[in-house]
């Protein structure tokens, strides 16, 4: 009996460490489903080089781009819940609606880390539209129905659907013309081929200081530190108005609250770092870290959010 208690501690002296190894004894994947250099590529490198620093290992990004970022988030949703397989998605993750059928399911094949940016958009017009605020746009798009186009980046794409939040909330009616990504539908605006849309605010900066278009209102809750001059929608006239890109992290459901704790633990204090904060407004970026309760209920909220503007603007799924 000595000799089998004398086995058995030996042997789980030797088990011990490897349960107990410190996080992470890996390299660790962030999984983008974007191509490089666009905003999600961005936050992931952001928050890669700086969960090297701060927790040592390696965190490395992964692009696979495809189906609008639903082939990384497949691949996330079935990784081993292990903390090395992470997702960095942005806001079309939370709108399920626009396809017909998905091999995950965003609220169940995943534990949410940390909503780590939101990416404001700027509702700007051609300089030949006589408007000069939100409730300017109101009343002239209420006078003269279906007679003004708005352009976005793609059917379904995050800035089509602000519009037709927009249109709901204020009762008009406008038609929408979509292009083949933000870049050609600023091409259409600065042309004159639309007279309104909602861009990124990177985009957009470089257009207003020409005088090329001119910002109306910010889709967020609070202003821009970009635009500081720019009221948001809300503000301006539209009461509870709210449209946001947004970044975020996400593990595969079954990950370990260890694992979990550490590395929203690492995040927040990563979003509260002034060089990250300050970088990020920069580009237009408004930086938060909210951790994995306060995400989960904002991806939730984003459903349901979303889902209504789907199914009001007559979107059929993809």
């Amino acid at each position: 009996m000595k000799a089998r208690a004398f086995l058995c501690a030996a042997l789980l002296a030797c088990v011990a460490p490897a349960h107990a190894q410190k996080y992470p004894a890996k390299t660790v994947r962030i999984v983008v489903g974007f191509a490089p250099g666009g905003a999600t590529d961005i936050s992931a490198r952001a928050i890669a080089q700086k969960l090297t620093d701060a927790l040592g290992g390696s965190f490395v990004v992964d692009n696979r781009p495809g189906a609008a970022g639903n082939l990384a988030a497949d691949l996330v949703s079935k990784a081993a819940p292990d903390g090395y397989t992470m997702l960095m998605a942005n806001s079309t993750i939370a709108i399920p609606s626009l396809f017909a059928k998905l091999p995950f399911d965003v609220r169940k094949d995943f534990a949410p880390l940390s909503l780590v940016a939101l990416g404001p958009s700027v509702l700007v017009v051609h300089p030949s539209l006589p408007v000069k605020d939100v409730k300017g746009l109101v009343a002239f798009a209420r006078a003269h129905p279906k007679e003004l186009a708005y352009g976005s980046g793609g059917l379904g794409n995050v800035t089509h659907l602000a519009m037709e939040l927009f249109a709901s909330m204020t009762k008009t009616s406008m038609v929408h013309v979509p292009y083949k990504g933000a870049a050609p539908s600023m091409v259409g605006l600065v042309s004159g081929e639309v007279q309104l849309l909602f861009s990124s605010i990177p985009a957009a900066l470089p257009q207003l200081k020409t005088g090329r278009m001119r910002a109306i209102g910010v889709s967020i809750s609070q202003r821009s530190n970009a635009l500081p001059d720019v009221p948001t929608i809300d503000e301006a006239g539209v009461p509870g108005y709210y449209a946001a890109s947004w970044y975020g992290l996400l593990l595969p459901a079954g990950t370990p609250a260890s694992v979990i704790d550490t590395l929203a633990r690492e995040v927040s204090a990563i979003m509260a770092n002034p060089e990250i904060r300050e970088s990020m407004l920069r580009q237009g970026f408004d930086p938060v870290g909210n951790g994995p309760d306060a995400f989960s209920k904002f991806i939730r909220d984003e459903i349901v959010r979303w889902d209504k503007v789907v199914r009001g603007a007559g979107i059929n799924p993809q």
